[in-house]
């Protein structure tokens, strides 16, 4: 079967592998018929993703078709169309025994420390499977799983209804986070440095925009939150200097949630923490927030369709990266699809 397998830094290829074979444990087989391209692949992609390791096949936004089950599988058959769950974890260490398997001590994501999605079929347990509602398709299917990412971090910030929250950046990240949010709360706040991105966050709920380029940061954040400050703020930005701008705007026993990966030191003030008593939390993957994300677009509160605004087949991997580099203005999310879709 073909995949893409990132050899190293720089370095794609289409290759043939064998396809895999189920067994007691990944008792599904899937056909692969759509793969998300993330920021992080990307980073996989140049190097710059501390977490992988090479050569590997990426991808990790995965859709496809059941194609074969194992003996031990109750709930599958041959036909489902399913998405699958990026991350696998040993169930017995310390954060799973809390609950917090997304972030086992033994934690492999698929398309990161473990062979991924890029490739015809994969195996997998049925139990990291779930089914896709009929409304969406299998291209626009692959946004749940940014979608699950967004409900994690406004899990870990326990935003509620009378939270007033800001979301510093309105990439790709940012916008999952403003359409699960808006969810949640009503007032919310999106900062960013790019007036077209702004444009798009109002125009899908943000009830606030701010420049931090061209406008005064602190003071448009405090006016829009009646001068005290957000109570929640979500690093979506992950930049230099984000963390510790949040640390300074937001009020009194208010939560920072940080998502970077960055291994870069960055600045911060252990007096704005200790004086305001912030929450300073880290928000990673998901857990088991799958079937959460299918509920709301089956109940009507979120909309993933129509996200997709590129699509190449995977023999065409290299192009959709190099496109993906040109930073081309119309590109929303790019999906490569399968010969057998």
């Amino acid at each position: 079967m073909k995949a893409v397998q990132i050899v190293s830094p720089n370095h794609l290829q289409v290759i043939d592998m064998e396809k895999p074979v189920i067994d007691q444990e990944n008792n599904i087989l899937v056909r692969m018929t759509a793969a998300g391209i993330c920021g992080s692949d990307v980073g996989i992609y140049h190097g710059t993703n501390a977490a992988a390791t090479y050569p590997r096949v990426i991808g990790h936004e995965m859709v496809g078709v059941v194609e074969e089950t194992g003996q031990n599988a109750t709930s599958l058959k041959r036909g489902d169309r399913v998405i699958v769950n990026q991350v696998t974890s040993c169930g017995s260490c310390y954060p799973c025994s809390k609950g917090r398997g997304n972030v086992c001590d033994h934690l492999k994501v698929r398309g990161v420390h473990i062979d991924g999605g890029y490739r015809e079929f994969i195996a997998v347990p049925e139990s990291d499977c779930y089914l896709l509602p009929d409304s969406i398709s299998d291209q626009d299917a692959v946004m749940i799983e940014p979608t699950t990412i967004a409900i994690q971090s406004c899990t870990r910030a326990e935003l509620e209804k009378e939270d007033m929250l800001l979301i510093y950046g309105a990439g790709a990240l940012g916008s999952s986070l403003l359409r699960v949010a808006r969810t949640i709360c009503g007032h919310i706040i999106v900062a960013d440095i790019m007036d077209n991105k702004l444009e798009e966050a109002k125009a899908a709920g943000a009830n606030y925009t701010v420049n931090a380029n061209t406008e005064d940061f602190f003071q448009k954040v405090r006016e829009y939150t009646n001068g005290r400050g957000p109570t929640v703020s979500i690093d979506a930005a992950c930049v230099g200097d984000s963390l510790m701008k949040l640390l300074e705007v937001t009020g009194n026993a208010g939560r920072v949630i940080t998502m970077g990966f960055s291994t870069a030191s960055a600045e911060v003030n252990q007096f704005l923490i200790t004086s305001k008593e912030l929450d300073v939390r880290g928000s990673r993957l998901q857990n088991k927030m799958f079937g959460r994300a299918i509920e709301m677009i089956q109940e009507g509160t979120l909309n993933l369709n129509g996200s997709v605004s590129h699509t190449f087949r995977l023999e065409q991997a290299q192009e959709a990266f190099d496109f993906v580099d040109s930073h081309d203005p119309s590109i929303r999310k790019i999906v490569l699809t399968f010969e057998n879709n």
